[in-house]
């Protein structure tokens, strides 16, 4: 059984910065794994505070779905909907996909809050899926 991810990127203004969906890709799943995610945002906010911990885990179940978020400082959401269960090596992919994006951040052609469209991004997000998620 080969083992699908959605990844998302949200921003402070709860609008899309970054999405993939990492493994199997099928295309009749896009939206509801997009509808998915956008639904556990409001438990995001809730656990956050609950927590002082950036890596929340779980936060949302859907059927055999489960929805793992990591909240940064500056509140943007790192977002991935999975079914398998494996928080160490989903901590260590956040922790990563963190990283990556705050050198996207000191990069002085992107501006905050908008999409990222970057090819090199999106490459180094799969290779971090490839070692940490599969």
């Amino acid at each position: 059984m080969s083992s699908t991810y959605y990844f998302a990127i949200v921003g402070t203004n709860d609008s899309p910065l970054y999405e993939t969906e990492l493994g199997v890709q099928r295309d009749e799943s896009k939206y509801l794994n997009q509808f998915i995610v956008h639904a556990a945002l409001d438990l995001v906010d809730d656990a956050q505070f609950m927590s002082t911990a950036c890596y929340l885990k779980i936060v949302d179940r859907y059927n055999d779905w489960n929805v793992s978020a990591y909240v940064t400082p500056s509140n943007t959401r790192l977002m991935l909907l999975h079914e398998a269960k494996a928080d160490d090596a989903i901590r260590l992919f956040f922790t990563d996909c963190h990283e990556l994006y705050l050198k996207t951040l000191l990069n002085p052609f992107y501006e905050p809050n908008t999409p990222i469209q970057s090819q090199a991004f999106d490459t180094k997000v799969n290779v971090l899926a490839k070692k940490y998620l599969f």
